[in-house]
């Protein structure tokens, strides 16, 4: 085991926590004369997920905030840099039925189109550039029949000028004899060499996905599929599931040990400083962290270290929590990853907490974690279920959205004081994979190095697009590198810190702007 998590209740992790007043949030979801709900009954109890993206290249993220049985919501982000975080209604056509949305720019155009999940037949809307969508669905071969779709991932595979996309299926909703142990299959999309799509193949046996993630989890170059399944409607048989894409099959039961939870969503993020990505997955009950221990192999966390979240934190109800959408991010800019959880009961069920206020958990220098959700002012207890983290404003510090059932949408600005330093940086590439998915980008700042993945999935049916943000501490100035898509690795650049840079290939140089 990693000696980070051996070392707790360290002298300067109580000291720190002594001195530091914490982060804070104000919610400006008031900004909106009607915030976005996620509407529906039952197959709307999952699923209310939010696409973070800059629709029309001012480098402000906007929101297409999914509405269930309500039409779908694009927030356009009005906030002036480093000022309050307001949003404004933008024209779009409504679309009902959607559970959440991935941004991905996936024709190369430089533009972020979005993969619009729904309870019925899926759509693929082609993004202008001005925060205009047309539907491309059928254009680009994306038909994907009337399934109840909740979980998505895309990933470049090597010479591939589109990208190859998996699509999660929950409940069968033509399966007379369900729910119970009526589980649909999932759906891979490969592209047809001259663009658009052709090629269908079923990931099969489904056990109700409701969170895919391609990921180069072994830092070999070559991305597997997680799947996390909710065991509530697969009961018994099913698990946790890792593919490999070619040839196309689930990891053997000797190569990735099988486990069951009730699977929700899932964050990865290398959290220890050796270049491998840990995983968290939500859940109801533990909310589970595996520590990646290199060569294939992960390791339940210890109970000590803070994330299993099981129970609420505030109130009476120590009935276990339910987890949803789960992401790491540097909230008060430290240099240590943090991590946010939204929580909420599925509906009335007995067996959980009713009230269930969101995590916020704060990486302390320990390696542990220390619940801020109360104390920082995001520990609603609504119904929550996907959110996102994304600096909002351009100050610098994450803010968080978070999409309720049956309740309104919140948007929190970070109004922590005493942050640290930090680095935004975006990837560029001429063509094809644009936002240069499936890259690592790796800072050195100080005595650490810190290492992010590009990835698109994950998360509770919400997903981001935009820059890694990279909290940098007391540092002044960092050295960045990025492994490209096929192994390519950049050479050290030094770069200065508190801004957002693009980054492109020149040869093992950088081309930074």
């Amino acid at each position: 085991m990693k000696p980070f998590i051996a070392m707790f209740g360290s002298v300067l992790g109580l000291v720190a926590g002594m001195a530091w007043a914490g982060p804070s949030f104000v919610d400006r979801a008031a900004s909106l004369a009607n915030p976005p709900v996620y509407e529906g009954d039952w197959e709307h109890f999952v699923g209310g997920g939010v696409a973070i993206l800059d629709c029309n290249g001012d480098r402000l993220p906007d929101l297409f905030v999914a509405g269930g049985t309500a039409p779908a919501r694009l927030l356009q982000n009005t906030s002036q840099t480093a000022g309050l975080v307001t949003f404004s209604d933008a024209d779009i056509t409504p679309i009902t039925g959607v559970t959440g949305a991935y941004p991905l720019d996936m024709d190369g155009d430089g533009q972020q189109d979005l993969a619009v999940l729904r309870v019925g037949p899926d759509l693929f809307l082609k993004g202008d550039g001005t925060c205009h969508f047309r539907d491309v669905t059928a254009d680009w071969g994306l038909e994907t029949g009337d399934h109840w779709t909740t979980a998505f991932t895309a990933t470049w595979e090597q010479g591939q000028s589109w990208p190859t996309l998996a699509l999660g299926h929950y409940v069968d909703r033509a399966n007379l004899d369900g729910p119970f142990q009526a589980c649909d299959d999932n759906l891979l999309l490969r592209p047809n060499p001259t663009g658009g799509y052709g090629t269908r193949e079923a990931l099969s046996p489904g056990y109700c996905a409701l969170s895919m993630l391609f990921s180069d989890w072994t830092r070999n170059g070559v991305p597997d599929l997680r799947i996390s399944n909710d065991r509530h409607y697969y009961v018994r048989g099913g698990y946790e599931e890792m593919w490999r894409l070619n040839p196309l099959a689930p990891y053997a039961d000797e190569e990735w040990p099988r486990f069951s939870l009730w699977g929700m969503g899932i964050a990865s993020r290398d959290i220890t400083g050796d270049g491998l990505p840990e995983v968290m997955m939500t859940s109801m009950g533990d909310q589970l962290l595996q520590i990646n221990l290199g060569k294939g192999q992960l390791a339940n966390a210890p109970y000590g270290i803070g994330t299993y979240a099981q129970i609420p934190y505030s109130g009476d109800d120590g009935r276990p929590s339910t987890g949803w959408h789960a992401e790491f991010g540097d909230i008060d800019n430290d240099g240590r990853d943090d991590l946010f959880i939204a929580k909420g009961n599925v509906d009335q069920m007995p067996s959980n907490a009713i009230a269930d206020p969101n995590n916020l958990l704060m990486q302390g220098a320990d390696g542990t974690f220390t619940e801020a959700g109360g104390t920082s002012g995001i520990g609603t207890v609504h119904r929550s279920r996907g959110a996102g983290l994304a600096d909002l404003n351009g100050d610098g510090l994450l803010d968080i959205v978070v999409v309720n059932r049956r309740a309104a949408l919140e948007i929190w600005q970070n109004t922590t004081q005493d942050t640290g330093n930090w680095l935004a940086i975006a990837l560029d590439l001429p063509s094809g994979n644009r936002n240069a998915i499936g890259s690592w980008v790796e800072l050195r700042h100080g005595d650490r190095t810190s290492a992010q993945e590009v990835t698109v999935g994950g998360g509770h049916v919400s997903g981001r697009a935009g820059p890694l943000h990279f909290g940098l501490g007391g540092a002044t100035a960092a050295e960045v590198r990025v492994i490209w898509p096929g192994g390519t690795a950049s050479d050290w650049h030094v770069v200065p810190v508190n801004q957002t840079i693009t980054l492109s290939p020149d040869g093992t140089a950088l081309q930074i702007r």
